[in-house]
Parts: C-alpha cells; structure tokens; sequence
C-alpha cells in the first residue's frame, strides 16, 4: 500500500508543477505583451507630437522676428524726430514735443501727447517742460495748465468707433446747440450748446459760410479760469485733437494756417 500512495504523491507534484509552469508562462505573456504596448502607443502619439513640437518653434521663430526692437530707455531730448505709427498712420515726431519721457521712443503707440510753442511750433525747451508719467500727461491733456498761454497741445490717437469730426459737426453737433448764434472774430460764429446736453458749458465756433473750413468747440471763461478750444482733425483711422486758448480765436486764419504747417511737420 506505500507505494501506490508514493507514486499517487509523485502524480500531486507533477500536477502542482504544471500548472506553475502555466502560471508562469502566462504571467511571462502578459508582461511581454504589456512591454510591447508602450512602444505601439508611443509610435500612435508620435505624429500629433511631432506636429506640436513643429508649430510651436514657427511660432516662437515668428514672434522673436516680430517683437520690437526699439531700445528699452527714452530717447534723447535732443534727438532729431523719430518714427512713431498711431492706428496705422506714420508720423515723424520730435522727442521733446512728448510730454511723456517714457513714450520717447519710435514704434508703435496707441496714444501720445504732445507739446509745442506757439507760434514757432517748436517743442517747448527741455528745462521749461517737465517730463511726466503717461498716465499723468494723458490726465492733463485734456485740462493744459492755465499758464501755457504760449503752448499748443496736441494728441494724437487712434479714432475707433467714433465719427470723424466733418461727420460730427453735420450729424451730432445740430443735435444739442441752441437756435441763435452770435457773430465772431472774422467772420466767425459761436453757436451755444444747450444745458443738460454732453457739451453743455461750451460754444461750437465756426466760419459762418464755410462751417467745415474751420470749425471748434470752447468752453467759456469762468472768472478766473479762461476758456479753452478744441479743434479735431482726421487722418486715415488717427484723430489729431489740438487744444489752445479760446483768446487765440482772434486770429482764427493764421492759427488755421499754424495748424496745417504742423500736421505737415508731423506727416510729411
């Protein structure tokens, strides 16, 4: 009876054997068809990674011919006029007409104010004009300092949505001025804009037979603080706002003809 038990235990072993070695060969089958996986799924990522890799250095490329390469620090007072382009429109300006030093430099700009004497329509010297910050020149441009009797300031931006002043002064303009006007300097007239209006406070000032040939609007002098005008011109998708003191009105024909020899100064 031992030996039939023995070799029943010999038949067990051989048995636990086998199956071992299927254990094993199958664990050894998912590991090599697990090993394999990775290099097929590298090779169906490979295309679409490659292609982003491509794109992304053209772009870069791209983006380093096109960025600007204007020095970082302001250009001299002195310097002689630089090239700045406002909404597409070219313009030759002098450095020390830019009220604001950091904008001193030639490239692109959304907006630039400036300054210049007047009537030489130089800019004003270097030790009489402080520089200011362009946030601080853009807030002042649109209230100049009540002693800059001999100052002109210019600002030149991009026009946008808003209507061209012709326009304005045919379609917008009528819309709030009172019914009577009263005759000015040379053929002039002063047309007030009624109160509860946007220009409530101020004059639309115009030649009388020929409103576009030179047309502005003035606030009126208030006790101390005297009147101020503003005469917009358009040129391509750039609006040039001119301001100056309401007294200039006087000789409204030669600060007409001022004008046009500073935007040909600007934009030859």
């Amino acid at each position: 009876t031992a030996k039939p038990r023995s070799l029943r235990n010999g038949a067990r072993a051989i048995l636990v054997l086998i199956r071992m070695k299927r254990v094993v060969r199958q664990d050894d089958g998912s590991r090599t068809s697990s090993a394999k996986s990775p290099p097929e799924n590298r090779r169906f990522l490979r295309p679409p990674f490659v292609t982003l890799v491509v794109l992304g250095g053209v772009g870069a490329f791209v983006a380093y011919m096109l960025w600007p390469t204007w020095p970082n620090a302001p250009i001299a007072v002195d310097a002689p006029a630089i090239p700045i382009t406002v909404a597409g429109v070219l313009f030759n300006v002098p450095p020390a007409a830019i009220r604001a030093k950091v904008l001193r430099h030639p490239g692109t700009h959304e907006r630039i104010d400036l300054a210049f004497l007047w009537p030489s329509l130089t800019p004003p010297p270097a030790d009489a004009k402080a520089d200011k910050p362009a946030a601080k020149a853009e807030q002042d441009a649109a209230a100049p300092p009540a002693n800059a009797s001999d100052r002109l300031f210019v600002t030149i931006a991009a026009l946008g949505a808003v209507l061209a002043p012709a326009e304005r002064l045919r379609s917008i303009y009528p819309r709030y001025v009172e019914a009577q006007a009263t005759a000015g300097p040379d053929g002039l007239a002063f047309l007030p804009f009624r109160a509860g209006t946007p220009y409530q406070g101020e004059d639309l000032v115009y030649l009388g037979e020929q409103p576009e040939q030179f047309f502005a609007r003035c606030t009126r002098p208030n006790g101390p603080v005297r009147g101020t005008c503003i005469h917009e011109r358009s040129l391509d998708a750039a609006e040039i706002t001119l301001r100056f003191p309401r007294e200039w009105l006087e000789d409204w024909r030669g600060l007409a003809a001022g004008f046009d020899r500073l935007l040909a100064q600007l934009h030859p």
